[in-house]
C-alpha cells in the first residue's frame, strides 16, 4: 500500500523500469497526498493495465507498449476503489468502491467507464463470480462485508442467443439472501454451485460455515457447511474463519482456508463440489492463517 506509487519492472529481471505516483485528485475534486493501489490487471485486449486508485477513486488505464512515453487514460468513478474481477467475456472489469456502496464497470476496449452501479452496503467481490442466469442471462456476482446479500450484476454479451438479456445490461437483477460478512463468491463454468463465505460475521458459526446455491434455482434453500467441525480439529474459544473458496482447474473440488485462532491449527479443507462431502483436510504445525490460493 506504501509508498503512494506503482512500479513499472522488467518482466524477466524484476528490474524497476519506471515509478509512477498515484498522488493527485479524488473524483470530489481533493487533493490526496496518499492514495494506495488497490488491485492491478492486466487487459486481456490490449498491452494496458487497468491500476485502480483506492482513496482516489480513479481508475488508470496504463498502456505499457511504450513505457519512455507512458500514456495514461484517468476513469473518474467512485471512492474507495478495492478489488474486482473480469466479465465472463473479459472485456470489462467490474470492481468494488465499497465506501459508496458501488460497483464500477471499466470498458477496457474503449477505454471508458461502463457503469456505476448502486449496490448493497460495503460490496467485497474478490474476483467475482460469472455465470449464466436462468432468467437473466450473463450475471457477475459479489457479496457484501456490510448487507446480508449476494448481488447479481447482469454483463453483456456479443453472442446473439444473449441478446434477449440486453434490457438487463448493468442493472442488479437479484439479490440473494446470504449473511453479512462475506470475502469472496466462487464457482466454476463446470460446476451448478455458487460458494460464499461469512469470515467477518460476528456469529461464530456462521464465520466458521460457508453457503453453496444451486445456480440453476436460486430460490432454493442454500447448503450450509461447518468447515471448522468438517475439519476434525479440536473445539477451540477463538473463531476458525471458513474463507476464500476456490476451485481446483477441473471445476471437481473446492478448497477452502479455515484460519485458527493465534495458538489453534489452521487447516486446507477440500470439498466435492458434487456432493459437498469432505474430500481432503490439509494441515500442518507450520501452517498459520493459510492465506490467498490460485490457479
Amino acid at each position: 500500500y506504501w509508498p503512494p506509487q506503482y512500479v513499472i519492472m522488467d518482466g524477466d529481471t524484476l528490474k524497476p523500469l519506471k515509478v509512477v505516483s498515484t498522488r493527485g485528485m479524488t473524483v470530489d475534486g481533493e487533493y490526496h497526498p496518499e492514495p494506495r493501489v488497490a488491485s492491478i490487471v492486466s487487459s486481456e485486449i490490449k498491452p494496458e493495465w487497468v491500476v485502480n486508485i483506492k482513496e482516489t477513486g480513479q481508475i488508470l488505464l496504463v498502456d505499457y507498449s511504450d513505457i519512455k512515453n507512458l500514456k495514461t487514460t484517468t476513469i473518474a468513478s467512485a471512492k474507495f476503489l478495492h478489488d474486482g474481477g473480469w466479465d465472463a467475456s473479459k472485456r470489462y472489469f467490474l470492481v468494488a468502491a465499497n465506501a459508496s456502496n458501488k460497483i464500477a464497470a471499466v470498458d477496457t476496449k474503449l477505454g471508458k467507464l461502463a457503469a456505476l452501479i448502486d449496490t448493497a452496503k460495503i460490496p467485497h467481490p474478490g474476483r467475482g463470480a460469472n455465470f449464466v442466469h436462468p432468467k437473466f442471462g450473463p450475471v457477475w456476482a459479489t457479496g457484501h462485508l456490510g448487507a446480508d446479500v449476494v448481488t447479481l450484476i447482469s454483463t453483456p454479451s456479443d453472442e446473439k442467443k444473449n441478446a434477449k438479456f440486453k434490457e438487463y445490461n448493468w442493472k442488479v437483477v437479484q439479490e440473494v439472501k446470504h449473511v453479512p460478512g462475506n470475502l469472496f463468491v466462487k464457482t466454476h463454468p463446470k460446476s451448478k454451485n455458487l460458494w460464499a463465505d461469512a469470515p467477518q460475521n460476528p456469529d461464530k458459526d456462521l464465520a466458521e460455515s460457508v453457503a453453496v446455491w444451486d445456480m440453476a434455482d436460486l430460490s432454493k434453500p442454500k447448503a450450509v457447511l461447518n468447515v471448522a467441525k468438517d475439519s476434525g480439529l479440536p473445539p477451540t474459544k477463538a473463531v476458525k474463519r471458513a474463507v476464500h473458496p476456490e476451485y481446483s482447474a477441473d471445476g471437481k473440488e473446492v478448497w477452502i482456508l479455515l484460519w485458527g485462532g493465534k495458538t489453534d491449527q489452521s487447516a486446507i479443507v477440500v470439498y466435492d463440489d458434487a456432493t459437498l462431502k469432505v474430500k481432503k483436510v490439509i494441515t500442518d504445525p507450520k501452517m498459520i492463517t493459510p492465506t490467498g490460493k490460485f490457479n
